[in-house]
């Protein structure tokens, strides 16, 4: 059987959450996806080995996702067919450190409520780490989400990106029931 591997690194501190407490994460992560993770702790190397290339493909989303910032019981989803995993990169929109850190004041919002608006209005999963935004979700949930941000990003205003997720939200709910 051909033996299929892929190696990424993911940030230091996410290292013990893709471990988990007794190496439980990672075992559980090996179970559902029949792939090997091999973990250089120091380093934040993964090297993926599977004899199946969707059995990679699967670990691969689930490992970078929890190095994105997000739990693994929300990485886990990515397990089920129907849930995908993008990342955007804010650096390729800020020129300079301080837009940077405007943008992801946008997307995050006071106390957090533009980041909780747009999970609840999609259904996605955010995780906002480093310089990256993560969204896990059914695809058509999270490409309303990445519009969303887009606008965001863009300079709409937050009432008008609401607005526009209500309106979107509603009608991907709609085709969810009569599908």
């Amino acid at each position: 059987m051909p033996q299929y591997m892929y190696q990424l690194k993911i940030p230091k501190p996410r290292v013990a959450v893709l471990i988990g407490r007794n190496g439980e994460t990672k075992k559980q992560i090996e179970e559902a996806t029949h792939a090997r993770l091999s973990i250089d702790s120091k380093e934040g190397d993964v090297t993926l080995t599977a004899e199946d290339g969707l059995d990679l493909y699967s670990a691969r989303e689930v490992v970078q996702s929890i190095g994105r910032g997000f739990n693994p019981n929300v990485a886990r989803l990515l397990l089920k067919g129907d849930y995908v995993f993008e990342k955007l990169d804010l650096s390729e929109h800020a020129a300079t450190k301080n837009h940077f850190i405007r943008l992801k004041g946008r997307i995050i919002g006071s106390g957090g409520k533009c980041r909780r608006l747009i999970e609840e209005l999609t259904g996605c999963h955010l995780s906002i780490y480093g310089k990256t935004i993560g969204i896990i979700g059914e695809p058509e949930s999270v490409s309303a989400a990445r519009k969303a941000i887009g606008l965001l990003i863009k300079g709409s205003m937050h009432s008008t990106v609401y607005r526009w997720l209500e309106k979107k939200g509603k009608q991907i709910r709609e085709r969810q029931m009569s599908g």
